[in-house]
């Protein structure tokens, strides 16, 4: 693949919180900087996507009395896993990875600001019908291919991915550019997800 005008990277979430001691580590979620740097400065358009969490969000187990991390309770828009709190506006762990180029981004977009929802997805938030206007924004700069990369596989990468697919683009995954949290096999589960969708893997090495 050579990236061209129509081309965007889209780098999901590569925050303090998600890697190695922080708040929701990924496992091994700081290898990704290294190559998602490299991957920039190969496109002309490149989007950074960062959580960016109230301090009572929904998402966090401790604004449920007597539930626990990694929990599953029933909310208004559907099943939604309780996590560990992170990435809370204005607080180191929300910030970008040390290390992370960040002047390539011609757009850094958050998610998961409104309290009563969570947001995975770059596109959509969880209750599927509140947008985040990045698909519009991409329209309008002529984008019609989308290389993600970042973290977490299973989580955000997959949400994005799928519903890129959803809005219309042609949607690729540098797979040794992203690193998942692998809840009960879910990283696999996620790569077979996208792969009925439609979306194409690819290792950074191929893209030139």
């Amino acid at each position: 693949m050579t990236p061209g005008p129509a081309d965007l990277l889209l780098v999901i979430d590569v925050q303090v919180d998600f890697l190695p001691g922080g708040a929701l580590p990924v496992p091994d979620g700081d290898a990704v900087v290294e190559p998602v740097n490299a991957l920039q400065y190969r496109f002309r358009h490149v989007v950074l996507m960062q959580d960016w969490h109230p301090a009572d969000h929904v998402s966090f187990a401790d604004t449920h009395p007597g539930r626990a991390p990694f929990e599953t309770v029933a909310l208004p828009y559907g099943p939604q896993v309780l996590w560990p709190r992170h990435c809370v506006q204005g607080s180191p762990g929300a910030g970008f990875a040390p290390g992370l180029a960040t002047d390539r981004a011609s757009l850094v977009v958050r998610k998961g600001l409104d309290p009563r929802v969570d947001s995975y997805s770059a596109f959509l938030e969880a209750d599927r019908t509140t947008r985040t206007g990045l698909a519009g924004a991409l329209a309008e700069r002529g984008i019609t291919r989308v290389v993600l990369c970042g973290l977490a596989t299973d989580f955000c990468v997959l949400w994005s991915a799928l519903d890129a697919r959803a809005a219309g683009f042609d949607v690729w995954v540098a797979a040794d550019a992203v690193r998942g949290i692998d809840l009960n096999g879910s990283v696999a589960d996620a790569w077979s997800r996208m792969e009925a969708a439609g979306v194409r893997r690819i290792e950074s090495a191929a893209i030139a």
